[in-house]
């Protein structure tokens, strides 16, 4: 059985291209964070699917890329991670930054919360954002 899986949901226009190297990216990241992951599911829909789920749970009613439900127990990751391709499209264009990188920094955005990193004040903005760029760089080494 797969520790990390992709699915998509509401129909939409997507298809995940690398999926192995992704997934032993993943696993390393969160190797290099003294974790382990043991399940982590990445789920692909639209903005308003993942609007309604920011709504429904976390009582914010504003689009959003990504939503990250930690179920994880000590350093054992166990995860949900719900993305938003037009979301992420969008970010791409606004960030002038191919969509491909955009993808990456949210699918290790999603994982570096599992892993205990918060983006609630300025300075734990910069600390993720440096080690989601950190984890980026990495992803040139897995083929």
């Amino acid at each position: 059985m797969k520790r990390v899986t992709f699915h998509t949901i509401d129909r939409i226009n997507f298809r995940l291209r690398h999926v192995s190297k992704i997934r032993s990216w993943l696993e390393e990241c969160a190797k290099q964070e003294g974790k382990e992951i043991v399940s982590l599911v990445y789920v692909f829909c639209n903005d308003e699917y993942l609007l309604s789920l920011n709504q429904k749970f976390l009582n914010h009613d504003t689009y959003t890329d990504i939503i990250t439900f930690d179920y994880s127990q000590q350093d054992k990751i166990i995860g949900e991670a719900y993305l938003s391709i037009e979301r992420i499209k969008e970010n791409a264009v606004i960030y002038k930054v191919s969509f491909q990188n955009e993808l990456l920094r949210v699918l290790v955005h999603g994982l570096l919360h599992l892993c205990g990193y918060k983006d609630k004040t300025n300075s734990q903005c910069r600390l993720i954002r440096n080690k989601e760029n950190e984890k980026i760089l990495l992803f040139s080494r897995f083929t």
